[in-house]
């Protein structure tokens, strides 16, 4: 379990005043600092923040460019982004620049609490984040090969099957399933072709 060291960086500070009084409410001995922007945060005198959760709209330099920041600073913290805009293509990016999970500022405080508290014992939150986002943004958080064995899949077809369709090796499909069922977080091939179909990720 992550200690509750955690670091909030919005330069809103009416949003930062309320989340603040959540986490306060929510996480049993917390220790969190506050920063309006990320020049701010480099000078915290919080030691080591576990979590660092960090809006994308801030003054100077914005939160996707400085994830790479906070993770040079603090290699060992979990990054969460915090934005209203949800958009595919803003999620793939803070995924692959190195956050942990992306949350909507429009959740509910227990959702965003519930992705904290799974990020703490170091669980994945990708269903999370695929819950918040609506329409198309699921299909982010997949590779487009990804996307094509979770179509395959739904259509039936085994590893082996999938495997020479895409021509790939039975064991690299085997990698992607498991992916593809820890990104929907089920554990099985029938539950993910439910999901999937929930989310409008196949037909």
């Amino acid at each position: 379990m992550l200690p509750p060291r955690l670091l909030l960086v919005d330069d809103h500070a009416l949003f930062r005043c309320g989340l603040r009084m959540v986490l306060d409410a929510g996480i049993p001995g917390l220790e969190v600092a506050e920063a309006a922007s990320l020049e701010e945060a480099m000078r915290t005198p919080l030691q080591d923040p576990a979590l660092v959760l960090l809006d994308i709209q801030l003054h100077g330099l914005n939160g996707l460019e400085g994830i790479a920041l906070v993770k040079r600073k603090w290699p060992e913290a979990v990054v969460v982004i915090l934005s209203s805009d949800v958009s595919p293509q803003k999620v793939r990016m803070a995924l692959e620049r190195g956050a942990a999970a992306f949350v909507s500022k429009a959740d509910p405080a227990g959702r965003i609490l519930g992705v904290i508290d799974q990020l703490r014992q170091g669980l994945p939150v990708t269903a999370d984040v695929a819950h918040v986002l609506a329409g198309g943004a699921d299909a982010a958080l997949l590779t487009p090969r990804q996307s094509e064995v979770l179509d395959l899949m739904c259509q039936g077809l085994s590893n082996k099957l999938i495997g020479r369709r895409l021509n790939l090796s039975e064991n690299t499909v085997r990698g992607h399933v498991q992916a593809v069922l820890a990104a929907l977080q089920v554990s099985s091939r029938s539950e993910a072709g439910f999901a999937a179909r929930q989310r409008g990720l196949v037909a």
